[in-house]
């Protein structure tokens, strides 16, 4: 029984479709109905529940003579099914285990936009359809760029209502569900790229100001790209960019960085693509872009 409860309750249990592991809970029950049925309470909270299907949550699971008989189970399901309809009705953050998406690093957050000052976080689970509420971004901002390490997301920059433009650096555990801070950058940022390169946040670009300035002046675009080590906590400068550019797109691909387009020092789409070499720690400009793009 102890290698079930581990296997299915696993945080790294890769499945398609959450009903796979109920089903697997309640095969495993009925293999040998009269000595594992006292287990059936612990198999279910295994299961992400509160992930099922509706329809199937409410007319297979919550029917199943089984749980309908046993009242911790049943208990258990009623549980589920009120976290399920919290996320169906979007009525605030559902925080239970049975609502926690397993391999969260495959999962999808969506954070900010464009409302000013935006301080929510949502995940989109793909395999319910449905867009999950979770713990707001605790310092409200816009202009900030999103980066996952992990099963950690790391929100660097932006701009308040308040503080001017900032260097704090927030990050959202997707597994414990909490954020924290890590340590600021070294260059206060708005409107920059982000992207992992070799498991370092690496930040590119972007506007800056002095501190308590708001509106910020977009006058200059950054040159300035800084490296972020998880491990030591710690920023370091790296090669700056052939160009400064803010409103970028910053990916990673092949162990290096690329920067699409973006609005240039003179305010205009840089048609540029830039690229960073880890190895020679330098930027290149390899190709143009087909048009001048920013804000992709």
């Amino acid at each position: 029984k102890d290698m079930v409860v581990q296997l299915l309750s696993s945080e790294e249990l890769e499945t398609e479709d959450e009903r796979l592991v109920y089903e697997s809970a309640r095969k495993w029950i009925n293999y040998d109905l009269n000595k594992r049925h006292c287990y059936l309470p612990e198999l279910l909270q295994t299961v992400r529940l509160a992930l099922l299907p509706a329809i199937y949550l409410m007319e297979n699971v919550a029917t199943e003579e089984l749980i309908t008989k046993q009242r911790k189970s049943k208990e258990i399901v009623e549980e589920a099914i009120r976290c399920k309809l919290k996320i169906l009705q979007n009525d605030g953050v559902v925080t239970s285990l049975c609502a926690r998406p397993r391999k969260t690093g495959h999962a999808l957050f969506l954070l900010g936009g464009q409302t000013f000052m935006c301080d929510k976080l949502y995940l989109v689970d793909q395999k319910a359809r449905e867009i999950i509420p979770k713990a707001d971004i605790p310092s409200p901002r816009e202009g900030i760029s999103a980066c996952a390490i992990g099963c950690k997301s790391y929100i660097t920059g932006g701009r308040g209502s308040e503080n001017g433009v900032s260097k704090d650096v927030w990050v959202y555990d997707t597994l414990h569900e909490e954020w924290s801070k890590a340590a600021p950058m070294l260059v206060a940022r708005f409107g920059h790229g982000s992207a992992e390169l070799k498991h370092c946040l690496y930040v590119v670009g972007g506007h800056t100001a002095a501190t308590g300035c708001l509106p910020a002046s977009p006058s200059v675009s950054l040159k300035q790209v800084e490296q972020y080590d998880p491990v030591t906590n710690k920023w370091t400068m790296v090669a700056p960019l052939r160009e400064g550019v803010s409103n970028a797109a910053v990916v990673s691909a092949k162990l290096k960085l690329f920067a699409f387009g973006g609005t240039s020092v003179s305010h205009d789409k840089l048609p540029k693509v830039q690229c960073y070499d880890l190895s020679e720690n330098r930027w290149t400009v390899p190709a143009t872009c087909p048009q001048p793009w920013r804000y992709t």
